[in-house]
């Protein structure tokens, strides 16, 4: 089996004019964050050209649902439990920036992805959940980002909502961390692979880049919210494709396996954590359905089809 390796390595070259006097005793890491590559940010977001099949998978009123069998890395064990991601098409008010109640000409198409996971360390649970909305039409970053963990400790929020920069709102029951209020320039997001590899898997970056990690990550791990240096790679074989991004400052890195052909759904997934552990996620089942209108007790039966 042939396989290509696309290893995007453009580099932008930062001038600086009017400016004769750059420090020259900038580390090298600090070097390395001048020479920045072209993203989204630094362009006019693109309409998105979908393929004609979009709207037959997307509109038909339903979502796709898929279960896994999650091994979570946890307080330096691993531990059994189940992932869903649930992709469904909505209505978007972007003033407001929620789920639309009514319709309106005003209102933004809509990939969310709500991803969760769950898993016992020890005697308690854990409960995490993370929701990220795209635009349908156009390559824009995240509109909003917004995720939760729950365990007996406590629980901890995070939000980001794309405005004329990202608006982050963070809240915890650590100390350290408390609550915080953060603006930060306009990147590449981690939890926005997942919608942008189901919209279009061309608009993956590859090179060296920087990207806020996911959320989930940031609060697991107790991370400074703010841009790190990414390595992303992108490697095509006959079915499937393999997109990998590397963070050298975290010691980490996550692999997502998704199918060539459209609808491009994502088969399983590996994070390597700092410790050397990797959580995995491979798939038991996926199904469309419109569960929304399943919550009567007599639909529990597709909580098996699913593996749950």
């Amino acid at each position: 089996m042939q396989s290509i390796r696309f290893l995007g390595a453009s580099f932008l070259t930062i001038l600086i004019f009017g400016c004769n006097s750059v420090d020259k005793r900038l580390s090298s890491e600090n070097a390395a964050a001048l020479k920045i590559e072209k993203t989204i940010s630094e362009i006019k977001p693109e309409r998105r050209n979908l393929p004609s099949s979009f709207g037959k998978y997307w509109y038909a009123g339903t979502a796709e649902i898929t279960s896994y069998k999650l091994i979570q890395s946890r307080y330096g064990e691993l531990r059994e439990g189940a992932a869903v991601t649930i992709f469904v098409t909505e209505d978007f008010d972007s003033n407001n920036q929620v789920k639309s109640d009514r319709r309106a000409d005003s209102d933004t198409p809509m990939l969310k992805l709500n991803l969760t996971k769950k898993f016992n360390t020890g005697i308690y649970p854990y409960s995490i959940m993370t929701s990220t909305f795209n635009a349908v039409n156009d390559t824009r970053h995240s509109l909003k980002i917004t995720n939760s963990v729950q365990e007996w400790c406590g629980q901890t929020y995070m939000q980001l909502n794309n405005q004329n920069q990202f608006e982050i709102q963070a809240n915890s029951y650590f100390q350290s961390e408390g609550d915080q209020n953060i603006t930060l320039e306009k990147t590449w997001l981690e939890d926005e692979l997942w919608n942008r590899i189901r919209l279009n898997p061309k608009e993956l970056p590859t090179g060296t880049f920087k990207m806020i990690p996911a959320f989930e990550t940031i609060r697991l791990a107790h991370k400074e919210i703010k841009k790190y240096l990414v390595e992303g790679t992108l490697l095509i074989e006959e079915k499937t494709s393999n997109y990998t991004i590397s963070y050298p400052e975290l010691n980490r890195k996550l692999s997502i396996t998704f199918s060539n052909n459209f609808p491009h759904s994502i088969e399983k997934w590996e994070e390597t954590h700092a410790n050397g552990q990797v959580t995995r996620a491979t798939k038991i089942k996926r199904m469309q359905s419109s569960y929304w209108s399943q919550n009567s007790n007599k639909f529990s039966v597709l909580r098996d089809s699913l593996g749950l």
